[in-house]
């Protein structure tokens, strides 16, 4: 189980303190699919930061199946199998597509395992397998690369920050595939960052954060309507202004 208490993360800015995090409260059960959504600036990423030990909140407590996560490295709760999948994917040149995803096993896979680890994001293997992990690969690439990176060390708690960034139309049908599959298989905790009606859909619980806080979570029956309300009135606002 995740449990999230009283979270805070606030930056210096023109001499005083900004606050992104407001304080979150949230309890995830344990291999829940559950989607973050919310406002840009709103405090989603960070929240997924915080988790992954990228960010250091300035209050609050993470527990993740009775483990403080607050104040340990990424290394050590990548060993507790929290792994985190960036909006935007780091690049390593002199490392392929095989090794990359050899070292997010922790094990050497088998030619058919990093093929259907591939497969899984939408990529043909024997295109990928031995390319270097550099800027000759697009970010759309490099996006489902991480993907698999993250599927393949076979965590029980995965963050994706806005898997849909970047990705073309096939491949990201191909994802929501994937997405449904892990949610089905219910061995793992799966926190997505997402504004794509088809992933919210999906949803066990949709969470809205905006302002720093939780402003709202159920079901995606009873959320999607609100958010749909919303962008209403917002474009209708906007065009009277």
């Amino acid at each position: 189980m995740l449990k999230i208490q009283n979270l805070q993360y606030s930056v210096a800015q023109d001499g005083k303190q900004t606050g992104i995090l407001r304080g979150i409260d949230l309890n995830v059960e344990d291999n829940q699919f559950l989607v973050i959504t919310g406002p840009n600036g709103g405090g989603k990423t960070t929240l997924a930061k915080c988790i992954m030990g990228l960010v250091q909140p300035t209050g609050g407590s993470i527990n993740w199946n009775g483990t403080e996560l607050c104040g340990m490295s990424i290394t050590d709760r990548a060993k507790l199998g929290v792994r985190y999948g960036f909006q935007q994917p780091p690049r390593f040149k002199g490392i392929t597509v095989r090794d990359l995803l050899t070292v997010a096993a922790g094990k050497k896979l088998s030619h058919s395992e990093v093929c259907g680890l591939l497969t899984r994001v939408g990529l043909c293997a024997k295109d990928y397998l031995d390319r270097e992990v550099d800027t000759s690969l697009s970010g759309g690439e490099v996006k489902r690369i991480e993907i698999a990176t993250v599927l393949a060390g076979n965590a029980p708690l995965m963050i994706f920050d806005e898997p849909e960034a970047g990705i073309d139309l096939w491949s990201f049908s191909r994802l929501t595939e994937t997405f449904g599959e892990l949610r089905d298989q219910r061995n793992a905790t799966i926190l997505i960052i997402s504004h794509q009606e088809r992933i919210l859909s999906m949803a066990d619980k949709i969470i809205m954060v905006s302002d720093g806080k939780v402003s709202g979570m159920g079901d995606p029956q009873e959320i999607l309507p609100q958010i749909t309300g919303d962008t209403v009135c917002f474009c209708k606002a906007m065009e009277k202004s």
